[in-house]
Formats: structure tokens, C-alpha cells, sequence
């Protein structure tokens, strides 16, 4: 693979010293130092089957390279990988020139909305254009640097195009920073020229030498602390909202310990749930569009909102609906400047550990007034009796989504289990109803909403956590966009559970085009121009791919399956047809979704009244 030709210097290929810079990374998880890449996912065509497939083949035994079916798939497991792994851990994905890289560019988007880690290594044309143009060249008449690959441009936090073999050496520094960097964390793109990885040049042995990264710690400005803590103390009604950040940063004792020491209550955006146990007294569960009543109540008169760790999205907000007192104020506590000071709140730009524990230091015996924390105590009694009713076992022929959930959590939820899910009506009702016990227990992809996610989602969470029992959650629609993982689960022995829930279509948006006062159209299957309904047979197509299949009939059907393929050592995919049109009533919020100011149809004319009287609840600055 290699040949020293002098001291201080090793020659390689572009590709071979891509492939032995990966090997030298490392990290420290619990006092252990390991590789700080997980794996990398290829799918091989021309663009980098020679150079790149070369060189991961010269490190196979250090570095696993994982086969995958479908590239958006492979990129969106080696993003769940890095979510499961609180980003202390990520992956490499690397694909041809032309659609295999495009298939990735979703997947940049996903890990960009959601300040996720993964470096994407798409091949790409050739830097001495010799061959110009080659199989699957973009060609863009006005610009000849252009290449396909541009596209990941505005979706990476750093992209490069690697034109001469030197210069990977700063584009993998630079790489490294950024994916390990808490505040500028996500996407990287190195664009890598399909002759260039093949050429040869002599790198410094200094460029492989083992480097540790740790998790950076960040301290607040100490005016920026100081109005921090005086805002908290002036408050009658504080709410806490626990994001991502707080299990990024592995804060959940930090977070539990301030609540209690403070008698704040916690509410939980879809990337914050399972930050504290679902059981916990002062954790009111979800927030906002999917959110609790207890959790809304709550928000509604908030006088002050300590926002850690999230970017303060719509349906966390309630499209800036929710929160209706007139003094509240805002107190973001983030890495990241842009979101701490988001909707003009009071940064304190920190990391979410560190600001917690100086927080509570300086609040010293402050507590919120006891009618406060209990008024949050009685709304959490009042939801858990309503989400038990809604979870409870049914005889119905067509279960709701929460009934499967129910059956899901009585089967196999526990400490040791990881759901999973992304898109669809799913993630509302998971949102109010999944039980975690432990952080990192819900693991919901809804930054991007991004359909297809869930299998290769599970795969990678799977990956990444391989004691976990882990179940997959998934609709019928979003199954049949990317299932092919299932396969890449079989072929690497990573067990899953999937849960199947089949409402003929797209359910979810068909319920929201009946809210905005639209005809059933072109979202459920018999809705859809057709000249036959299909009648498909999932069972027996996740077989095909040779996982352990079923069909169940209904809710004592479907807890018998899962609980009898509990130790079953294939991934096993088991399906239930469900009612498309039942929701929980309880809880939830309005989100603000344009419905038409002109229509010949007299229910949207009734949609937009009612969409214009909710518009004057928003909240702007």
C-alpha cells in the first residue's frame, strides 16, 4: 500500500492517505480511548471503486467498510450512528460520481438541519478534465468547474474539492475541526477527483500521527452568566425546554439535578426527549405541536424560558403561538450564538453541562414559587391518565397509532430499548406516548422530517449501540421509500425490530389536508388516480430480504409477536394495519400552515377564518 522513501515522509495515494488519516483519529468514551470512526459505508461505482475502495481495502482490519444497498440510506445510518453516539462518534460515507453522490445530498441536509456529524466522500470528475466530459458529468455551460457535487455546497458546514493530492492535508484538518466542533458540528463534503485519488505523493509521517479528540467544554461570558441568573431569579413562572443539546452534551444529570434543586418543570422538543426519564416529577414530556397538555399549560404562562440546547423550531414553539404571556423572556442557553439569541432571547452562549451547574451555583436557595411547580405536578397526572387511555389495548379492527404504541411499549419498551422513527403521523404520537427511561432511549429524527430515515436509521443506531434492544417505529409510505437496509441488517447481523403500521397512504398528510379544509386527494391510496388498488404484501417483501416477517391482526396478536421474536437474532419486521384518520386528541397545538385566501370551495373558506383568528396569537421578535 505504501513505500517509505524517506525519513519523515511516507508516499501514498490521495485515497490511501484519506483512508490511514481516518485510522489515527481517536476519541475517549468512559476513560476508553477508541477509533473515533465508527465505520465507513461505501457503495462503489467509478469515481472511487479504484482509488478510494484501493485504499479502504488496505485498512479493512483497522477500519470496517460496511456494503450498503442505496447511498441516501448508508448516509442517513451513519448519521443515526452519530446520533445514537451523542456525536462523541461518527462515520464516512463514500460514493461514485453523478447519482450516487446526489443520492447523499438529502442525507447532508438531514445531518445539516440537525447539527450532526458525518463526512460524505463523493467521487468526482477529473481535476486534469482530459477525459471531459466522463460517465455522469454534470456539464454546466457557463461555469467548467462546475460538477454535480456543488450541490452539497449549501448542505455541509465545510466543503472542499480536492484537486491536487496535497491538498487533503489542510481539507482533513479542517474536516476534523469541524465535525468534533460542539457549536459548528455537522456535515462535511470532501469532493474527491477520481484521477487525484490515484496519484501519488510523498505526505508526512507527522500528518498520521494518533490525535485525541474531546469533547469541548465551552464557559459562558461571565456579564452574559450574571443576566442569566438575575432573569431566572426574577422569575414566577420558569419553564425549562431540554433539546438536543442536552444529551450532546451529556447533561441529563446536570438538567434533572437543576430542576430539583430549583423546582422548575422540564418540557421536551422531539431531539430532547428521554433527557430525563419519562417517570421523573418534573418532566412534563413533550412540547409545543406534539406536545403534553401538562407541558402546554405550562408554556402558555411561562413568564421566563431557559431554551437549552435547541433551535426553538415551529413545532417546538407552536409557530411562536404557544407562549402567550406578555413579559415572558426567552433565555437561551446554547453552543451556538445563532440559537442561543434566537427571537431576541438572552444568549448564554455556553456548553449545556458547564451552564447548568454555573446557573444553579448562582441561583443558590432560589426555588420557583411552590403553586408553579405544583400546577405542573397535577397537569403531569392529568396527561398521564389521558395518554393511558389513549395507549390502552383495543379490539378495534383498525387500531390508532397510539394503540400500537401502547402494544409496543407493554411488549418491549424498558431501559435497555431504543425507538426509533423519523416521519409521518408516527412522530406526534410518539412524542406525546414513548416512555424512555434512559437518555438517548427516543431517538426521533424531526429536524428534517425526513421520510425514509427509519430503517437505515435503526441500522445505525444499532451499529452504534449493539446491546440495545432496538425497535423501529415506520409508516407504510415511508417504508416504501427506503426499506433496502433491511438487506445491509441481515448481512451485518445487526438485529431490529420494526414495527410495520400500514394506513394505505399517507395518512399523516391526508389528515392535515382535511385540517385545512382540502378534499381527500392524491394521500391515501384509494384517494390517488389508479386503475387497481395495490395490494401489498409487506410481510412478505421484508422476507424476501430475509428478515423474519409477520402480519398480525390486532393489538393482542401484535404484543404476542413481539414478545416471542424478543430473542430472535434476524432483524424481524412485524405488520399491522391501522386507521388512518385516529389521533390523540389530548394535547397538541396549532402550527401554522398557509391555507389558501381564495377558494371556490367553501371549507377552506372555512380553514382560512380560522387560520386567520389562530395568526393573531403569533408572536414576532
Amino acid at each position: 500500500m505504501s513505500q517509505t522513501i524517506d525519513r519523515g515522509t511516507v508516499r501514498l495515494t490521495m485515497a490511501q492517505a484519506v483512508a490511514r488519516f481516518l485510522t489515527r483519529q481517536k476519541t475517549v468514551i468512559e476513560g476508553e480511548t477508541v477509533p473515533i470512526f465508527g465505520g465507513v459505508f461505501a457503495i462503489f461505482g467509478h469515481g472511487n471503486v479504484a482509488g478510494v475502495g484501493e485504499a479502504l481495502y488496505g485498512i479493512k482490519d483497522e477500519l470496517p467498510t460496511y456494503r450498503a444497498q442505496n447511498e441516501q440510506g448508508m448516509a442517513n445510518a451513519a448519521i443515526a450512528f452519530a446520533k445514537a453516539s451523542f456525536r462523541r462518534r461518527f462515520m464516512a460515507c463514500t460514493t461514485s460520481i453523478g447519482p450516487g453522490a446526489l443520492n447523499m445530498v438529502t442525507s447532508a441536509a438531514l445531518a445539516h438541519v440537525n447539527r450532526l456529524p458525518v463526512l460524505l466522500l463523493p467521487g468526482d470528475v477529473f481535476a486534469n478534465r482530459r477525459p471531459d466530459p466522463v460517465l455522469q458529468q454534470i456539464e454546466d455551460f457557463s461555469d467548467g468547474a462546475a460538477t454535480a457535487n456543488d450541490c452539497f455546497r449549501p448542505v455541509s458546514r465545510y466543503f472542499d474539492r480536492i484537486t491536487r493530492p496535497e491538498q487533503i492535508i489542510p481539507a482533513l484538518r479542517r474536516a476534523m475541526q469541524v465535525l468534533t466542533d460542539p457549536a459548528d458540528c455537522g456535515p462535511v463534503t470532501l469532493a474527491l477527483c477520481q484521477d487525484v485519488q490515484a496519484e501519488a505523493y510523498d505526505y508526512p509521517e507527522s500528518f498520521f500521527e494518533e490525535k485525541i479528540w474531546l469533547l469541548r467544554r465551552q464557559r459562558p461570558d461571565e456579564d452574559e452568566l450574571a443576566g442569566a441568573i438575575a432573569a431566572l431569579q426574577a422569575a414566577k413562572k420558569p419553564v425549562i425546554i431540554a433539546g438536543g443539546g442536552v444529551l450532546y452534551s451529556e447533561a441529563s444529570a446536570a438538567l434533572r439535578d437543576f430542576a430539583e434543586t430549583h423546582g422548575i418543570p422540564v418540557v421536551e422538543t422531539q431531539a430532547g426527549k428521554s433527557s430525563l426519564p419519562h417517570d421523573h416529577a418534573l418532566n412534563m414530556g413533550s412540547v409545543g405541536v406534539t406536545g403534553t397538555s401538562a407541558s402546554n399549560a405550562l408554556a402558555e404562562e411561562a413568564d421566563l424560558v431557559l431554551a437549552v440546547g435547541t433551535r426553538l423550531q415551529d413545532f417546538t414553539t407552536g409557530s411562536w403561538a404557544l407562549f402567550k404571556n406578555e413579559g415572558l423572556k426567552i433565555l437561551g442557553l446554547n453552543i451556538q450564538p445563532f440559537d442561543a439569541a434566537k427571537h431576541a432571547g438572552l444568549p448564554l452562549v455556553a456548553d449545556a453541562r458547564v451552564g447548568l451547574e454555573l446557573l444553579s451555583a448562582g441561583l443558590g436557595a432560589y426555588r420557583a414559587p411552590v403553586d408553579w411547580t405544583d400546577k405542573a405536578r397535577n397537569g403531569k397526572a392529568g396527561w398521564i391518565e389521558a395518554a393511558d387511555k389513549a395507549i390502552a389495548p383495543t379490539n378495534a379492527a383498525l387500531p390508532s397509532d397510539a394503540q400500537v404504541i401502547g402494544a409496543v411499549l407493554r411488549a418491549r419498551g424498558g431501559s435497555q430499548t431504543t425507538l426509533v422513527c423519523a416521519a409521518g403521523g408516527l412522530p406526534g404520537e410518539l412524542h406525546k406516548l414513548w416512555r424512555p427511561e434512559k437518555p438517548g432511549g427516543y431517538h426521533m429524527e424531526y429536524g428534517f422530517s425526513t421520510m425514509g430515515y427509519e430503517v437505515a436509521g435503526g441500522l445505525g443506531v444499532k451499529l452504534a449501540k449493539p446491546e440495545d434492544d432496538v425497535i423501529v417505529m415506520v409508516g407504510d409510505g415511508s417504508y416504501m421509500m427506503l426499506n433496502s437496509e433491511i438487506a445491509s441488517s441481515i448481512m451485518l447481523g445487526a438485529k431490529l425490530t420494526i414495527v410495520l403500521l400500514d394506513n394505505a397512504g399517507y395518512g399523516c398528510i391526508n389528515r392535515l389536508q382535511m385540517a385545512t379544509g382540502g378534499a381527500n386527494f392524491n394521500n391515501l391510496l384509494k384517494d390517488s388516480h389508479h386503475i387497481e388498488l395495490p395490494g401489498i404484501d409487506f410481510a412478505a417483501h421484508a422476507a424476501a430480504m430475509g428478515a423474519v416477517a409477520r402480519k398480525v391482526a390486532s393489538i393482542a396478536e401484535l404484543e404476542a409477536a413481539l414478545a416471542e421474536t424478543k430473542t430472535e437474532t434476524r432483524t424481524t419486521v412485524i405488520v399491522i394495519d391501522t386507521d388512518p384518520l385516529i389521533t390523540t386528541e389530548a394535547g397538541g397545538h396549532w402550527w401554522d400552515v398557509a391555507v389558501p385566501e381564495v377558494s371556490a370551495r367553501e371549507p377552506v373558506n372555512a380553514a382560512r377564518a380560522a387560520y386567520e383568528k389562530a395568526l393573531s396569537a403569533q408572536r414576532f421578535g
